[in-house]
């Protein structure tokens, strides 16, 4: 079975980002994605009302973390620390070397190769330091920007669910992606 410790936090660098522990500093950029209904038209989650709704998701994040069940970075451009973004590998499926990955980024930075430029460390950390075997993706069908991100980084379409997931008063079907380590 998978044995993963997050312990140092792994800050991660690319030509433009810094990836690194989410904070308590956070709160207000992080309430301006996770209440924007443009980033989580597609995300599948309520949308933050409050700046305490968002302090209670960085709190399920830092659990998780602890407890060495997923990671998420803070993506901040490099030279400044504030959040653009968010990554993570989480629903880790130790039994099996299996985690999630999971992403947004703030609107006005989308499509110019940022979420990809992040995305690259994540799944080389989930890889060669956790020692995954699969990354999968759960994704919206209609989420297109997503689903060319996750090709463009060599994940393959595995299942399309029909009304599998229900939020919002609808069922709603759902894309899973994966990549397989060494493909």
């Amino acid at each position: 079975m998978l044995t993963i410790n997050f312990t140092p936090f792994p800050i991660l660098h690319t030509e433009r980002l810094v990836l690194r522990r989410l904070s308590k500093f956070d709160v207000a950029e992080l309430f301006k994605l996770r209440s924007n209904k443009n980033v989580m038209e597609h995300i599948g989650r309520p949308i933050a009302t409050t700046l305490d709704d968002v302090q209670q998701i960085i709190n399920v994040i830092e659990d998780s973390l602890i407890n060495n069940n997923g990671i998420t970075w803070a993506i901040t451009l490099k030279g400044k620390n504030d959040l653009v973004g968010t990554i993570g590998l989480w629903r880790i499926v130790k039994e099996h070397y299996r985690a999630e990955i999971g992403y947004l980024i703030d609107p006005s930075l989308q499509g110019k190769g940022l979420m990809h430029e992040a995305m690259s460390p994540v799944i080389e950390y989930g890889f060669k330091k956790m020692k995954l075997h699969s990354i999968e993706a759960n994704v919206s069908p209609g989420n297109v920007a997503s689903i060319k991100l996750l090709e463009r980084n060599n994940f393959v379409r595995e299942a399309h669910f029909k009304e599998n997931y229900f939020f919002n008063g609808k069922f709603l079907d759902s894309f899973i992606y994966s990549l397989v380590n060494g493909e």
